[in-house]
């Protein structure tokens, strides 16, 4: 198949799902066609089968704010034509599934007519905040129901979606995946812990865009009363508005000496694969694909009961979930794992089997696959129609 695939090409959740999607798809021989305002992060270098088509959009002096939906739109269109692209699979409701809807409506009302189906796929802050605003929700609900198909990364998300937006149609459920041949503990990169901890010491990590809903200041007062009962220290990966007060707030505690902020990474594997523990504090997540990864890599999460958390995680089993905001308990779970070094490492292992047993990347794919070949034998039909 030829597949147009749009995003948020930043290290959002979305964005890194949708790319990973991409190249996993290319590897089975599909041609993928990226199309967005900049190359997505983890499109590092030349990879068979991936196309990359940038959305230029030109800055009149009218436009305060250009409109990029409209040229991602016009390019949407473009691309398809030119390459024969059989569908188009957008992440994130806004603008991408209006975009793809205007692309559809172009290219069915342009000769030689032909319709290209497009599938949204809904990852969470697009359903949540964004699309729950009023000046939004209108427009999110109507091109969702526009979509050929739809899928949610959780069945909270679905759940929720159906319930806000009163949407009619079926949406599938197709969780996060992780190439759970890439992201293991390798002994390769074990050997670089050294670079960061001593061997008393434990390694506690964290990933996130730093945004409010993160609540990476709970991850400071967490790992501050870790640190007060166990040698450790905290890799904060990331960047984001927080992060400020999260320097600020490790220098207060007087832990700022055993908080690295390492930034946003490429490898992010190789930076979990030597961590223990990973925190994950949120205010809501609508999967925790940052836990997974841990999950892959042999790191338990200690993570929020929020969302669609409790299905990736199961408590006391694959990693342990407390109460948003409940940072006493998510310290007293860290501590007491980290102190019991064969318990740390059996819960490693159960974490790792669980992302196996559900989330491989080779047992989600597939999944994508069908529900493609589902939606395109849904469109022929309209095809055959139109150059009727």
């Amino acid at each position: 198949m030829k597949i147009g695939i749009t995003c948020y090409p930043t290290y959002g959740g979305s964005g890194v799902v949708a790319t990973e999607l991409g190249l996993e798809l290319a590897r089975r021989g599909h041609e993928i066609h990226f199309i967005s305002y900049s190359q997505p992060i983890r499109l590092t270098g030349p990879e068979p089968n991936i196309h990359y088509h940038e959305v230029e959009v030109t800055r009149y002096p009218l436009f305060e704010y250009p409109p990029y939906d409209l040229a991602l739109a016009t390019r949407m269109a473009e691309v398809s034509q030119l390459y024969e692209l059989d569908l188009l699979h957008v992440h994130y409701a806004i603008p991408h599934s209006v975009s793809a809807m205007l692309a559809k409506q172009m290219l069915a009302a342009t000769p030689p007519r032909r319709n290209l189906p497009f599938v949204t796929t809904l990852h969470g802050t697009d359903i949540t905040l964004v699309g729950l605003d009023r000046s939004y929700l209108p427009i999110t609900r109507f091109s969702i129901e526009q979509s050929d198909g739809v899928t949610a990364i959780s069945q909270y998300l679905r759940n929720r979606t159906l319930k806000i937006f009163d949407i009619k149609n079926h949406i599938e459920v197709i969780p996060n995946f992780v190439n759970c041949d890439e992201y293991m503990r390798k002994p390769e990169w074990l050997e670089k812990r050294i670079e960061y901890v001593s061997n008393e010491e434990r390694l506690l990590v964290h990933l996130s865009n730093f945004r409010p809903v993160k609540r990476v200041l709970d991850v400071i007062e967490i790992f501050d009363r870790v640190h007060k009962k166990i040698p450790s220290k905290l890799l904060l990966i990331g960047d984001g508005p927080d992060r400020s007060q999260a320097e600020w707030l490790a220098v207060q505690k007087g832990i700022h000496e055993h908080v690295l902020f390492l930034g946003k990474q490429d490898q992010i594997r190789e930076k979990l694969a030597i961590s223990d523990v990973m925190l994950m504090p949120s205010e809501l997540e609508t999967f925790g694909l940052a836990a997974l990864e841990g999950m892959a890599c042999e790191v338990v999460p200690i993570a929020t009961r929020t969302g669609g958390v409790p299905e990736v995680i199961e408590h006391g089993v694959s990693g342990f979930l407390a109460d948003v905001g409940d940072v006493d308990a998510m310290a007293g779970y860290a501590i007491s794992l980290l102190s019991d070094e064969s318990a740390l490492r059996a819960m490693g292992k159960r974490a790792r089997a669980a992302a196996q047993e559900k989330y491989c990347s080779s047992k989600i794919i597939p999944l994508y696959e069908d529900f493609y070949r589902k939606v395109l034998e849904q469109s022929s039909k309209l095809s055959l129609a139109l150059r009727g």
